[in-house]
């Protein structure tokens, strides 16, 4: 009875040793794990604000890419056995050789990172980004979007992936739905940082289809020029007819014809009451206020009316006390017209209500929108 009761001990106490030890390597492995999923995330936020800019932006950040480098070596020393965890970190390698503009180096790098683990995340996105052609970049992301289902890891980066080639193809709705897909995907935060002003570009230029070049690279810009307003016009509507007559007449002559027929004004400050002498410059840049005078003259032209240049001033700036039902625009201001014009057709909007704000730039893709609008 007391030999068979201490082999009873002995047995229990092996079975102790050996889920203590379970227990210590499963310890082991979770705290590898969640230090491997540091060391990825801490690499993801180095590198995607540089993924995120020009490749000739990119490449002026040095001392970014330097750190990137130095964090990647750095991982590499300490990697693991795990080979799924070495494939990504020699992909990101690979990422980082193309915003150096090393691309054999970066095929490389991805041969090698298949070779170790096929078909990682940070892979397949070296893959994309090593293929010059966006309709062959869209179509490795469909491919490899099928293959995983909504809640996949990876749904994010691809789809972010897939905005950046459709708005190279200029589909811009789908652009911006993509990057809708990616930021609700549960992806790392970075990814919204640096793309979230690409997914407002897109779908600002979401009715852009379909026009020219030139016109796009005006509508990349925070700003706009009268320049580049004459040239959107020009390009993308009929409303310079009058003007032009159907003939081909430079941007400089029909910048200097605009401002002789007061579709451009002298000035854009709203509280002058009289046009000063010096003439306006095609390099200005136009403010909302200068948007609103040029595209209710036109609106006007377009439509043969006239009335349409005093109907506002005719019903509130007349008598002993003139008043403006916006708050900041003088009922006796020139742009009085034209502001209240815009604002009441729901051309131009009063941001917060009461206000204008006319010595706000504005967009150019805010212009062509409501030129489109007016050409109809």
């Amino acid at each position: 009875m007391k030999k068979q009761k201490i082999s009873i001990i002995f047995v229990l106490a092996l079975a102790a040793l050996a889920s203590a030890c379970i227990t210590s390597k499963d310890l082991s492995v979770s705290l590898q794990g969640g230090k491997t999923a540091k060391n990825l995330t801490a690499i993801e936020e180095a590198i995607i604000p540089l993924e995120a800019l020009s490749a000739n932006e990119a490449r002026t950040k040095t001392k970014e890419i330097a750190a990137a480098k130095e964090l990647l070596v750095q991982m590499e020393k300490e990697a693991s056995a795990d080979a799924d965890y070495s494939g990504k970190l020699i992909a990101w390698s690979g990422r980082l050789a193309i915003l150096e503009g090393r691309y054999s180096d970066a095929m490389r790098l991805y041969r090698q990172s298949n070779s170790v683990s096929p078909g990682t995340i940070p892979a397949v996105v070296l893959s994309i980004r090593l293929e010059g052609d966006p309709s062959k970049k869209l179509e490795i992301i469909e491919k490899e979007l099928a293959l995983l289902n909504q809640k996949s890891l990876g749904i994010g980066e691809l789809n972010i992936e897939k905005g950046r080639a459709l708005a190279e193809l200029n589909r811009f709705s789908e652009a911006a739905g993509a990057y809708d897909v990616a930021f609700s995907s549960g992806i790392n935060k970075v990814y919204k940082d640096n793309y979230g002003q690409e997914r407002e570009r897109a779908w600002e230029l979401r009715n852009a289809s379909g026009i020219n070049a030139g016109s796009l690279t005006l509508l990349g810009r925070e700003t706009v020029t009268w320049s580049d307003c004459i040239a959107l016009t020009k390009n993308e509507t009929q409303l310079l007819r009058f003007i032009t007559g159907g003939r081909n007449i430079s941007d400089a002559d029909l910048f200097n014809r605009l401002v002789d027929r007061a579709v451009i004004p002298f000035t854009q400050d709203v509280t002058l009451s009289q046009w000063p002498l010096e003439r306006p410059k095609p390099d200005t840049v136009v403010t909302r206020a200068g948007a609103a005078f040029f595209i209710w003259h036109l609106y006007a032209t377009a439509r043969a009316d006239t009335g349409m240049l005093s109907r506002y001033s005719a019903r509130y700036a007349t008598g002993a006390n003139p008043r403006s039902p916006i708050a900041d625009i003088p009922a006796l201001s020139p742009f009085f017209d034209s502001i209240l014009g815009c604002v009441e057709t729901e051309l131009l909007s009063l941001p917060d209500g009461r206000n204008f704000r006319p010595a706000q730039s504005i967009k150019g893709t805010e212009i062509l929108t409501i030129l489109k609008k007016i050409d109809n």
